[in-house]
């Protein structure tokens, strides 16, 4: 069998070969979006995530999947980029914001679901072919470490505690749920705040977990396909 066209890696990693990590992976990249006050003020503003956020959640997850399946040049895929377009135009979300959005929704995934060096480069070249079409910056770098590195940089200058970010967290957190086995469902806030770094913690103001619980949250979360 012929290899997958490199772009077709990265969906072929998040659809097919660990859909179920790719998508806790993403969720953590949209979550990373919180602890930045302009995003969470945007994110807040409407209501509809805190109002209905399962919904809205679904929603955005919905709508990376088929910009990753489908492809940024693919009729669904100009529809999508055409949604986050209006996005670019909310007052508020610069350059900048927009090109950390989309490297979270990248990165994130990939990293979750341990994709490999081919993938990785699948992913890198999405991200360049979704950024040109929403007429951004190319992301920094042009493999998926350097804009990882970029992200982390981002992060440490504009990453700070809100009440708009901490309220986001707090609505999406139950929403793991549906990531974890039967019976821990019911701890999905504990374990999905486990699954936060040092940095993220600090944004929503939350304790660090025990270890047995961080340990136990990675297993937990990496046990799905």
């Amino acid at each position: 069998m012929n290899p997958p066209p490199p772009r077709d890696a990265f969906a072929a990693l998040v659809l097919h070969r660990r859909p179920q990590r790719a998508r806790v992976g993403l969720s953590l990249g949209f979550v990373r979006t919180f602890a930045v006050p302009e995003i969470a003020e945007v994110l807040s503003g409407t209501g509809k995530l805190a109002a209905t956020p399962k919904a809205r959640a679904k929603a955005t997850g919905a709508m990376m999947f088929a910009l990753i399946g489908h492809g940024v040049e693919s009729p669904a895929g100009r529809e999508i980029v055409a949604e986050l377009a209006a996005m670019h135009r909310i007052p508020g979300v610069d350059e900048e914001l927009m090109r950390y959005v989309l490297a979270c929704f990248t990165v994130c995934p990939v990293e979750f679901a341990a994709g490999t060096p081919a993938e990785r480069e699948a992913a890198a070249a999405f991200a360049t072919d979704l950024a040109a079409a929403l007429r951004l910056p190319p992301p920094p770098g042009p493999t998926l470490a350097e804009t990882a590195a970029w992200m982390r940089e981002f992060e440490t200058a504009r990453f700070a505690p809100s009440e708009a970010g901490r309220a986001l967290w707090h609505a999406v957190a139950p929403l793991f749920a549906a990531r974890l086995p039967g019976p821990l469902a019911r701890h999905a806030p504990a374990f999905a705040a486990a699954l936060l770094d040092a940095p993220l913690r600090d944004a929503f103001t939350l304790p660090r977990p025990p270890l047995p619980l961080r340990a136990a949250a990675r297993l937990a979360f990496h046990l799905t396909h």
